[in-house]
């Protein structure tokens, strides 16, 4: 009989180390999705804070993500809420909370020709052979 119980012995183990294996897995998954759900939960409130006109992105750590869910969507409930309550109470971190002038950027000018008069006599000739050339292909 001693021959019987080895065989049930060796199906038993493998059995339980295959569950074993499997609750390390579904361990393994179920840190992975909460990863990847908090990677997500981030991303959705930089492009809150961008679209808010957050000046400096270190500001999201003042935000305690705990209490933003992920939708089955793949939306975040509550970001938009979290990044105005953040607005009101700390306003120093947006763009256009200050109560001086507001500093704006100087409008974009297209990019100047130099004129003649500007070139030295080298930069004069070679753009008026690249002129000449080029209206003698009109002809």
């Amino acid at each position: 009989m001693p021959e019987i119980e080895q065989p049930e012995k060796e199906i038993q183990e493998p059995d339980t180390e295959i569950r074993l294996r499997a609750q390390a897995l579904e361990r393994e998954l179920a840190e992975l999705r909460e990863r990847s759900h908090q990677r997500l939960i981030r991303a959705e409130l930089k492009a809150e804070a961008i679209k808010a006109g957050m000046v400096d992105l270190d500001g999201l750590k003042l935000i305690d993500p705990s209490g933003l869910k992920l939708t089955d969507s793949g939306e975040v409930e509550g970001a938009l809420e979290t990044m105005q309550r953040l607005k009101a109470a700390k306003p120093w971190l947006f763009i256009g909370s200050s109560s001086s002038s507001p500093v704006q950027p100087p409008p974009a000018q297209p990019p100047r020709q130099k004129l003649a008069t500007e070139m030295s006599d080298a930069e004069y000739q070679a753009a008026r052979a690249a002129l000449l050339k080029q209206y003698s292909s009109f002809g």
